[in-house]
């Protein structure tokens, strides 16, 4: 099935939060982020993406080119293990570096899958968040 990966706009976001309703690790456990919560992350500081397959968002990430926060990247349980994850992190990383930024961070939840792929990408544990999820950070080589 033939995928695409473009940038994100205001009218994706029913289907990103679609997406991340939909996961079954990290998922959210409150109300505190609505789709409200996504039009300053990707038309502020920072820039989304969305892989769409015949016009539906299976995918998406957002990362914050002021902060260097990950604050999103969640693929629809239907659609995993196909590559889309590994794209939009490589696509948000080069895109963050390419603004200069040269430290990103994020957080999840111990010993999810999420933990396992950001380890295998390269992100470093650096600690625990009050909540007890896992720090990571990229540096910029």
């Amino acid at each position: 099935m033939k995928s695409n990966i473009r940038q994100a706009f205001r009218n994706d976001i029913v289907g990103m939060h679609r997406v991340r309703l939909a996961v079954r690790e990290n998922r959210l456990t409150s109300n505190v982020i609505s789709e409200a919560s996504y039009i300053p992350e990707i038309e502020g500081s920072g820039r989304g993406w969305v892989v769409e397959q015949n016009g539906e968002v299976v995918a998406f990430a957002i990362g914050n080119s002021e902060t260097g926060n990950i604050w999103a990247l969640f693929v629809d349980p239907d659609h995993e293990r196909q590559g889309h994850g590994r794209k939009l992190h490589d696509q948000m990383v080069s895109w963050l570096w390419n603004r200069g930024v040269f430290r990103l961070s994020l957080s999840t939840a111990v010993d999810t899958r999420a933990q396992h792929f950001y380890e295998s990408a390269g992100w470093q544990d650096v600690g625990r968040t009050a909540k007890g999820d896992v720090k990571f950070e990229l540096l910029r080589s």
